[in-house]
């Protein structure tokens, strides 16, 4: 900590400080509340969205052996073309929102095709749009969590740090200045007394 001034100046200085630091605190506090409220919500969506894939992994699992199948290969219309996120903003942070995931359109002849493919395709669909919405879901609580150390960084900095700095520069600046004017009538005092003394040995004389 760096040594305070012992003035007025310095007095003000320190008073603005802690009114500054006393109200931007609520605000902090609430900001960290909001963000540890929003990464509670996002991992409650996460673990149903986990449990979502893990119920459609065991549904596709007793099919999944006619994925083997050589005469035909679907893996290019179950990989998503792209995948549209949207932004939002929460106490203060940017974060990702899944909105929708497109597939290449899967053109194959019915006739030559095996039997199981429109469900095929139509069920790994579905398990890789809820693995692209996890995904999302994830980027958006390491974004959040960051965003919460920061402030709780900022929270701390204020209660723990800041706010007594600044009381106790205060105090000391305080307890000196009232030492000081206590010594200043002191010495008026003392000047006062030996004028009297002075002027009455003058007009005794």
């Amino acid at each position: 900590m760096a040594k305070v001034k012992l003035t007025k100046g310095e007095l003000k200085k320190q008073r603005d400080s802690l009114k500054q630091y006393r109200h931007y605190l609520p605000t902090l506090l609430l900001k960290k509340q909001q963000l540890q409220m929003k990464i509670l919500e996002a991992r409650n969506l996460l673990s149903d969205r986990e449990l979502v894939l893990r119920r459609k992994v065991e549904e596709i699992e007793p099919w999944a052996g006619l994925l083997a199948d050589s005469s035909i290969d679907i893996r290019e219309w179950i990989a998503p073309q792209n995948v549209l996120v949207t932004m939002t903003n929460i106490a203060g942070a940017n974060v990702p929102v899944f909105d929708n995931i497109h597939f290449k359109e899967a053109e194959y002849d019915l006739y030559l095709a095996p039997f199981w493919i429109d469900t095929g395709i139509e069920e790994l669909r579905l398990m890789v749009t809820v693995l692209a919405e996890i995904m999302v879901v994830n980027q958006r609580i390491a974004i959040l969590e960051h965003e919460l150390r920061i402030t709780t960084q900022r929270v701390n900095l204020f209660e723990k740090v800041k706010i007594p700095e600044c009381l106790e520069n205060i105090r000391k600046i305080c307890i000196y200045l009232g030492d000081q004017q206590a010594n200043a009538v002191g010495v008026s005092k003392v000047a006062k007394k030996k004028i009297e003394t002075r002027t009455l040995e003058e007009a005794a004389a």
